[in-house]
């Protein structure tokens, strides 16, 4: 039995798997609001009661950056000790590692009907990159070298955003008078996507709906302006979507040159799956559009396109891929410890 957690600044899931002839299988899973608990301790409380459960092994996907064994989440007063957790199961050690590299230990897990394909391309061996926008936004990678494979932690996401435009220069001067330092998480996030709309809104001097402001202020403000866009209810929040849309797939080709992803680049996170997938609840012809528009800011990298074009690109669909990766670092943890 193996206990998994994916722990995100909105919520935090977990779950116990079995291991049945390589295959993951969860067996039990919860979902907890994240900022209504105290710490994943108190989670882990809540999940496993007063049962006596014997574990093989325990990992746990973070968002924010891991150093020496101990996380501090971005998004969340938490402080996480990967010795502590061992302790307190009586294992040997448990992983903790960041939460988007989770996703890159899941990656030779996934089937077919755990992904959507985009780009078909016609690379299939060499390095993986995942990125991940949701909350916050990350990148990783699996590195294959010499018959070994490794993934790589990374804080990408905080590095400066970069724009490609005038119009894009004209947000980073709008984000920097606000925030001082701009990372690519401040546009490439559900935060962010309310950032390029209130950017575009004011730049423009266009004038918010009753409705839409109301909305708006009800607490779900990315959502509010995905649904206005998708549905053709308002002309700024669509113009935000598709800005946010491009400029996703110009920071994914980013990382996948810097990554030489000739093995495929994979989306997790819950922005690319709701925007790719079917769960938007869009019709298929909005959906290809959305490809289209991250395509586009993927493939414009001048004399290095056609690299690009040969990279699969594929929408991780399964919202578990981060529970698998995680449980499967902690196996490879536990095997290599013997």
């Amino acid at each position: 039995m193996i206990l998994a957690g994916d722990v995100g600044g909105t919520k935090t899931n977990v779950a116990l798997l079995e291991s049945n002839g390589g295959a993951l299988e969860i067996v039990r899973f919860e979902s907890y609001r994240s900022r209504e608990h105290a710490s994943l301790d108190e989670i882990l409380d809540a999940f496993l009661g007063t049962g006596a459960i014997t574990l093989e092994a325990a990992g746990f996907g973070v968002a924010g950056p891991v150093i020496r064994g101990r996380a501090i989440t971005t998004n969340l007063p938490w402080h996480i000790d990967a010795g502590q957790l061992a302790d307190r199961f009586g294992l040997p050690t448990a992983a903790l590692l960041n939460d988007v590299e989770a996703h890159a230990w899941a990656v030779d897990r996934l089937t077919d009907a755990d992904l959507l394909t985009i780009q078909p391309g016609s690379s299939g061996a060499g390095n993986v990159a995942i990125v991940a926008a949701g909350t916050g936004f990350g990148v990783s990678a699996l590195i294959r070298s010499a018959g070994t494979t490794v993934s790589l932690a990374s804080e990408g996401g905080h590095a400066d955003f970069a724009a490609r435009s005038a119009i894009e220069a004209d947000l980073l001067g709008y984000l920097r008078s606000r925030f001082g330092h701009v990372s690519v998480e401040r546009v490439l996030s559900g935060p962010g996507l309310v950032h390029l709309y209130e950017f575009l809104r004011e730049s423009g001097g266009t004038a918010e709906p009753e409705w839409l402001g109301a909305e708006l202020a009800s607490g779900e403000a990315p959502a509010t302006i995905s649904r206005a866009a998708v549905n053709g209810r308002n002309e700024t929040c669509a113009r935000a979507l598709d800005l946010f849309l491009e400029l996703y797939g110009a920071e994914a080709g980013n990382w996948a040159l810097r990554t030489m992803a000739t093995g495929g680049v994979y989306l997790g996170g819950g922005i690319a799956a709701k925007l790719l997938g079917a769960s938007s609840g869009a019709s298929d012809a909005w959906r290809k559009r959305a490809s289209q528009l991250f395509l586009k800011g993927f493939l414009a990298k001048g004399r290095f396109r056609p690299m690009l074009e040969a990279m699969p690109v594929q929408v991780i669909v399964n919202e578990n891929a981060p529970l698998i990766g995680a449980a499967r670092c902690a196996m490879t943890t536990r095997a290599a410890r013997g």
